[in-house]
């Protein structure tokens, strides 16, 4: 299958309706119907202030970022980020072309990329 993968970075504070902003997320697309997404927390990094922040014991938790993306079709990205931008939430989001499948163990032969879906 073709499709879009879809990366959305928040920080790690940051909250929409309550919840945070990473869970928010995942809420909603699960609520459409998207076959699944994940959220990873940043080690360290830096955005467009060029401020690096790294994960520190005494360090104030929120600086850091929280990657949320989701394997979807390009239809279900769309729909995604339009619900982002009519919740008026700020973030930065990568959206790269995919091809994607499940792996089945019992199937006589290994997926084929690009040929024969």
């Amino acid at each position: 299958m073709t499709g879009s993968f879809l990366r959305l970075y928040v920080h790690e504070g940051q909250r929409h309706q309550g919840k945070l902003a990473w869970e928010w997320l995942l809420t909603q697309a699960n609520a459409r119907g998207i076959q699944g997404g994940s959220a990873f927390k940043a080690m360290a990094g830096f955005g467009r202030h060029h401020k690096l922040s790294e994960e520190k014991f005494f360090e104030l938790a929120g600086s850091l970022a929280v990657e949320v993306e989701f394997i979807v079709s390009d239809e279900e990205a769309q729909q995604l980020l339009t619900l982002i931008h009519q919740e008026n939430i700020p973030l930065v989001y990568a959206c790269i072309p995919a091809h994607f499948g499940v792996i089945d163990p019992e199937s006589p032969r290994p997926p084929r990329i690009g040929a024969g879906e």
